[in-house]
C-alpha cells in the first residue's frame, strides 16, 4: 500500500517539499536528505519506511498518517514553538540547510537527544513518573486521541505497563475498546500482542471477544513480525496466519551440499542459546534485514545524476547504547555475512523459532551472542532445515510489485531454490 502524498506535506525537519519517507515511531514524514541522517541514528532512535516502494500494513500507515496530520511533530519540537527561542537563535533546519553539519545536527538534537521535547517538572523519584505517565497511557488508549499517547510514550510511558490495579497493560485496554491505531502505536512502542491480563486473557482475546476482527488479525501478524519479515526478506512470501500457519522455512537451492561440521557446531550453538539470549540474536538479525531492505529501498530511489556520498550510506548497524559493548560489536559484524552466509543464519533462526515455538524450552545456557555470530559468519553450507515440508513458493507474491521486493529478488533466485509446496 503506498500514500498519496498532499502537495502541502512538507519534511518534518526541514520543512522541504514532497517528503517521501516516514519515520514511523515519532509519527512525521521525511525528505530523502533528513531520512539519510535518521537512517544512521538507528532503529531505536527512527523507524523509517519508504512511502511508495516498501509494504505497509493499511493500519500501520494510517497511523503514522494520523500522527502527522494531527500536529505530531510540535512533540518533538515543543520548545522550538515559543517566540523566544527565535530570539535565542535556535530555530529548525531548512531545505537550503547542509546536510552536514546542519540538518543531521538538528535532527540527533531533535530525536536522539530529545532537546526540544517539553520536560516534566523534576522530581525526587522519577520511577513515580514513569508511572504516573503510564497510568495515564492506560486510560488514553481507549480513545482515538493518538497523538496524546505519543507525547505520554515519549515522557516515558512503558507501552507493555501492566497497571497493578486493572491487572492489564495499554495493549488489552486498547483492544478491549477496538482502537486499531493505538494498538499499531503501542505495537511500534514494544507492546506485546501475548502478554496475559490478570484473568489470563490477552489483547486478541479481546479483540475476538469485542467482535474487532480486524484488529485481532493484526494483533497476531504483529506478534509474528519478526519471523514473518525474515521469512519474506528471503522468498517474499508470508504466513497466513488466518488459517495457522504461523511459519515459513524458505530451502537454500544448494542444500544438497554436505554440512561443515563447523555449520552443524553453529547451528547446535545456536540450539543451545537460552530464549532469551536467542530472542536478542534475532532481533538483531531482524534490524539487520531491515538495514538492508531500507538501503537497497534508499539506492534504487535516489537520483543517480548525483553523486550519493559515503555519508549517506549506513555501511552497519548504529551503535544502540542501551545494548552491551559486545552486543553491539556483533550486530556490526552482521553487514559482514554475504548474502549466501547471512540466508543461512536467517533460515536458522526461523527453524529455531518454529521449534522453540512448538516444543518445551530447552535449559539455559549462557553461550554468548557474539560466539554464535563469529561461528556462523565462517560458514559456507548448512543443513537441511525442517521436517516438515519446506514452506517456499518461487511464484512472485502481490507485494513483488514494491521496489523493496524487486531489489533483493535476482538475490532470492541465487539463494533459494525452486519448489513450490
Amino acid at each position: 500500500m503506498s500514500k498519496r502524498l498532499r502537495s502541502s506535506d512538507v519534511c518534518a525537519d526541514c520543512s522541504g517539499p514532497d517528503p517521501s519517507w516516514a519515520s514511523v515511531n515519532r509519527g512525521t514524514f521525511i525528505c530523502d536528505e533528513c531520512c539519510s541522517v535518521h537512517r544512521s541514528l538507528g532503529r531505536h532512535i527512527s523507524q523509517v519506511r519508504h512511502l511508495k516502494h516498501t509494504p505497509w500494513p493499511p493500519t500501520l500507515l494510517q497511523m503514522v498518517e494520523t500522527l502527522y496530520n494531527n500536529g505530531a511533530n510540535s512533540i518533538w519540537e515543543h520548545s522550538l514553538l515559543d517566540p523566544a527561542s527565535v530570539m535565542s537563535g535556535r530555530r529548525k533546519a531548512n531545505p537550503q540547510d547542509k546536510v552536514h553539519p546542519n540538518k543531521a545536527e538538528f535532527i540527533r538534537a531533535k530525536y536522539q537527544m530529545l532537546a526540544f521535547v517539553h520536560r516534566l517538572p523534576c522530581r525526587d523519584d522519577d520511577s513515580v513518573t514513569a508511572k504516573d505517565l503510564s497510568k495515564q497511557l492506560h486510560s488514553s488508549v481507549r480513545t482515538g486521541n493518538l497523538e496524546t499517547c505519543l507525547r505520554l510514550l515519549s515522557l516515558g510511558a512503558q507501552a507493555n505497563f501492566f497497571h497493578p490495579e486493572k491487572g492489564s497493560t495499554p495493549l488489552h485496554v486498547a483492544s478491549k475498546a477496538g482502537q486499531i491505531l493505538q494498538a499499531e502505536l503501542l505495537a511500534v512502542y514494544g507492546a506485546d500482542p501475548g502478554t496475559q491480563d490478570s484473568s489470563g486473557k490477552t489483547p486478541v482475546d479481546y479483540a475476538r471477544q469485542g467482535g474487532h476482527h480486524e484488529l485481532a488479525e493484526r494483533l497476531v501478524e504483529i506478534q509474528y513480525e519478526l519471523t514473518d519479515r525474515l521469512a519474506f526478506y528471503l522468498c517474499g512470501r508470508k504466513p497466513d496466519h488466518k488459517n495457522g500457519q504461523h511459519f515459513i522455512i524458505p530451502q537454500m537451492a544448494d542444500s544438497s551440499l554436505d554440512v561443515s561440521e563447523l555449520a552443524k557446531a553453529a547451528k547446535k550453538k545456536l540450539q543451545s542459546l537460552s530464549n532469551h539470549l536467542f530472542e536478542e540474536l534475532a532481533m538483531d538479525v531482524y534490524d539487520e534485514v531491515d538495514r538492508r531492505e531500507t538501503d537497497a529501498v534508499w539506492l534504487a530511489t535516489q537520483n543517480h545524476s548525483t553523486l550519493v556520498t559515503e555519508t549517506t550510506v549506513v555501511p552497519f548497524l548504529p551503535v544502540n547504547p542501551e545494548y552491551s559493548s559486545t552486543r553491539n560489536q556483533g550486530r556490526q559484524k552482521l553487514a559482514r555475512f554475504n548474502a549466501h552466509e547471512f540466508a543461512t543464519l536467517v533460515i536458522d533462526i526461523l527453524s529455531d523459532a518454529k521449534r522453540r515455538q512448538q516444543s518445551s524450552p530447552l535449559s539455559r545456557s549462557k553461550d554468548n551472542v557474539e560466539l554464535i555470530l563469529r561461528t556462523v559468519s565462517n560458514q559456507h553450507s548448512t543443513e537441511s532445515q525442517d521436517n516438515d515440508q519446506p514452506d517456499y513458493d518461487s511464484v512472485a507474491s502481490d507485494e513483488d510489485t514494491d521496489m523493496e521486493t524487486r531489489a533483493s529478488k535476482a538475490n532470492r533466485q541465487k539463494l533459494l531454490g525452486n519448489d513450490a509446496n
